[in-house]
């Protein structure tokens, strides 16, 4: 029950998201990207997936319904730098158990693989406070940057921003 499949087109970041996995006693293969993922799974379905939604020219939700048409029991959990409720929306509904955003920590990514194995009644309470403000403008920077397929600069001229000031948002991060 511990083999897992990671799924990243940054190398770097895979080898250390691999080297946390393993750490932690869990089998792990690592893939680049869709094609490689698939491959990975024909040989061996693994048990839990992580999945970055942007993977180079591939996206990770095409990834997350190819795993889960090979085995639908395989347990995914999307991951990106890009987080917009759109985006997760869509993430789950094609079957992902969570969606997280980057930087994470293993302990978010394994957070999330076990919060989907609780009861649904076991589940963590709804938040009762209103988004700040700077949670909404993040949200909504997010939905049209997710409409624009990424293009940072057509996102800016919707949002009537200066590309630049577009860029340090989105490095600052939801409420930066």
């Amino acid at each position: 029950m511990n083999d897992t499949l990671l799924v990243d087109d940054d190398p770097d970041f895979l080898a250390q998201m691999a080297r946390a996995f393993r750490r932690r006693g869990f089998a792990v293969r690592t893939a680049q990207s869709a094609t490689a993922a698939i491959e990975q799974t024909a040989d061996r379905i693994p048990d839990r997936a992580v999945v970055d939604l942007r993977l180079g020219r591939d996206h990770g939700l095409e990834v997350v319904q190819a795993l889960l048409r090979i085995d639908d029991r395989i347990r995914v959990v999307v991951l990106t730098a890009y987080g917009s409720i759109a985006t997760a929306t869509r993430a789950i509904r094609l079957g992902a158990v969570d969606y997280v955003t980057k930087p994470a920590h293993l302990d978010d990514l394994l957070a999330a693989f076990e919060a989907a194995e609780r009861p649904a009644d076991a589940a963590e309470p709804l938040r009762d406070d209103p988004a700040t403000l700077a949670e909404a403008e993040w949200e909504y920077i997010q939905r049209i940057l997710a409409e624009c397929d990424g293009n940072i600069t057509r996102t800016a001229e919707i949002l009537g921003i200066h590309r630049r000031s577009l860029q340090r948002k989105l490095g600052r991060g939801p409420g930066g």
